[in-house]
């Protein structure tokens, strides 16, 4: 919880600042969030290619110029600061990968397996293409859902943590990741059927 740590107190302080217009405050955030945006970053980071260029720091400093611009956002505190900081991420490695792929329409797609334990490790570009649309077609359906899947395997956020972000039960989260997990599996590999446990 937010307020056994000082600086967790400190950060939902300035994000509220940060939404009611304080550019400055965003400045004073960084450095108290900075080392958990690094870990996000190389979470993701570990999903790509071995060769790819984007290092943790840059994925970190590019994520943080989009989010100076999302002032209006509501912000609800750390959790939900990372959660967005994530999807931030997964939009830049996204468009990465659709630049680098942009001469190479199809291309060599490697099936991987969709488990409850993550969506996939070392996901090749075109994959991960197809898991960006396939999360702005559950966006359309259940934005509620697509959140959960964005904090849980992007920001590798606890089911905990995302509960209190959305303001709802452990359990509600449980079946929403069950629901998402297997709504997604059957959009990315209808061929096979249900997810393997």
């Amino acid at each position: 919880m937010e307020s056994s740590d000082p600086r967790l107190g400190e950060v939902t302080r300035l994000l509220h600042q940060v939404r009611d217009g304080d550019k400055d405050a965003f400045d004073h955030l960084l450095p108290l969030v900075y080392e958990e945006l690094r870990r996000i970053a190389r979470r993701q980071l570990r999903r790509e290619r071995q060769e790819h260029t984007l290092q943790p720091t840059g994925l970190v400093h590019e994520a943080y110029l989009k989010l100076v611009d999302q002032a209006a956002v509501a912000w609800q505190g750390r959790a939900h600061f990372l959660g967005v900081a994530a999807r931030a991420m997964r939009q830049i490695l996204v468009d990465y990968a659709r630049r680098r792929n942009a001469d190479k329409r199809g291309g060599d797609w490697v099936q991987t397996t969709l488990t409850h334990r993550d969506l996939g490790i070392n996901l090749p570009l075109e994959e991960m293409l197809s898991l960006d649309a396939a999360l702005d077609r559950l966006d359309e359906l259940d934005p509620k859902l697509r959140q959960v899947v964005e904090f849980r395997f992007f920001a590798g956020m606890t089911e905990e943590e995302i509960a209190e972000v959305q303001g709802v039960t452990t359990r509600t989260v449980q079946r929403a990741w069950a629901k998402a997990r297997a709504w997604l599996y059957k959009e990315l590999y209808p061929e096979d059927g249900a997810p393997a446990e």
